[in-house]
């Protein structure tokens, strides 16, 4: 444990000395402004996800990285935490989460459901007459996780 404490201080001390900031939301999260151009960079254990508003100013963050660390160059990101990166011809940047939706549908087995814009109509109203009140019913809605389908709705 104390090697992966050493390796963080490490590397935050190297970005520093770059002129990077450390996110107050993520640590692992830094940026910089030099010359007018943003660089921000992700960290994930001994991984590093960097982004630039140009070209060069991504190429000096990878010197600057490979003057202190031994750095292997994998190419452009295609996938980050399960989201998709699409690059557009005009520079546009889309993230996706397709692929975690469609893993998620069809781990609670709702992959042939049919989409809607709502799951009732507007201006419907639940009540306590609309909770089942046989044990069939009882036991039919005890087999769906609705707590772990949540949690997992919070991450679209």
């Amino acid at each position: 444990m104390q090697e992966a404490h050493d390796w963080t201080e490490n590397l935050n001390k190297t970005f520093q000395g770059h002129g990077y900031y450390k996110s107050c939301a993520d640590p692992q999260i830094r940026s910089r402004m030099l010359n007018n151009k943003l660089t921000l960079t992700s960290t994930w254990t001994d991984n590093i996800l960097d982004v630039s508003s140009t070209a060069k100013g991504e190429k000096l963050a990878k010197y600057e990285l490979g003057s202190s660390y031994e750095i292997k160059n994998i190419g452009e990101a295609k996938l980050i935490l399960g989201m998709r990166i699409i690059r557009n011809k005009n520079g546009d940047v889309t993230l996706t989460q397709k692929a975690y939706s469609e893993c998620m549908l069809e781990y609670f087995k709702m992959n042939y459901c049919a989409p809607t814009s709502t799951p009732l109509s507007p201006g419907s109203s639940l009540s306590i007459d609309d909770c089942p009140t046989t044990s069939q019913e009882t036991s039919e809605i005890a087999k769906t996780p609705y707590c772990e389908a949540l949690g997992s709705l919070i991450w679209l």
